[in-house]
């Protein structure tokens, strides 16, 4: 039996999320969702996801204990980062005044209103293309350009351009999904991106990095 654990930290939409990988998920897989770090460690896969503001995700992790064990997981188990789970895996993110994430990744989290070079609304709510930049594993059976549901006013900059797998163009053309190794992060949805969403996560529990 395979067993995936939704980090909970209070900040994601945690049991649409469930739901979702419930519906593509291997039969006899075990899927939980929890902010206990024993439970945590024992995955064989991990889904971090997480909405709202940089401090208070940050906040809430500090305050679980779950920073520690979220950064060892990420460097040894299939580990899919969704929206805010994406941007906390950076060194900084400017929402708030300034807020130290992660640092999984080197970079920032910038917001997109500073950045474009037309007017449009912020945040971005709503479907739109996210184009493959690299092959990965988690794209398979998914066309280049397909669309997929974004909530955010702010996107990563890695230092590191080749860890960028795929972008999106709003105002300005930026990475929405980082990979290396055994780490997939995107900024959209999965859970609410309809059919290649449920493609992706599907490709997510078979993935073997």
């Amino acid at each position: 039996m395979h067993k995936l654990v939704i980090i909970d930290y209070s900040m994601g939409n945690l049991y649409s999320v469930r739901q979702a990988v419930a519906h593509v998920a291997p039969p006899q897989t075990e899927i939980m969702i929890s902010a206990d770090p024993e439970v945590i460690r024992q995955a064989d896969r991990i889904i971090f996801p997480g909405q709202g503001a940089a401090r208070d995700c940050m906040r809430e992790l500090e305050q679980r204990g779950l920073t520690d064990v979220v950064l060892e997981v990420a460097k040894k188990k299939p580990f899919l980062g969704v929206c805010m789970g994406m941007q906390v895996l950076m060194t900084h993110s400017e929402e708030n005044t300034g807020v130290d994430c992660l640092g999984l990744f080197a970079g920032d989290v910038v917001y997109f209103g500073d950045q474009q070079t037309e007017r449009l609304k912020i945040p971005q709510m709503g479907w739109n293309q996210l184009w493959q930049t690299q092959a990965h594993p988690l794209w398979e059976g998914i066309a280049d350009g397909a669309r997929f549901y974004f909530v955010h006013s702010y996107y990563v900059e890695p230092d590191d351009k080749s860890l960028i797998a795929g972008e999106c163009e709003y105002g300005l053309r930026y990475a929405a999904v980082l990979a290396q190794e055994n780490v997939f992060a995107i900024q959209a949805h999965p859970e609410k991106s309809a059919q290649d969403g449920l493609r992706l996560l599907a490709n997510f529990m078979g993935w073997c990095p």
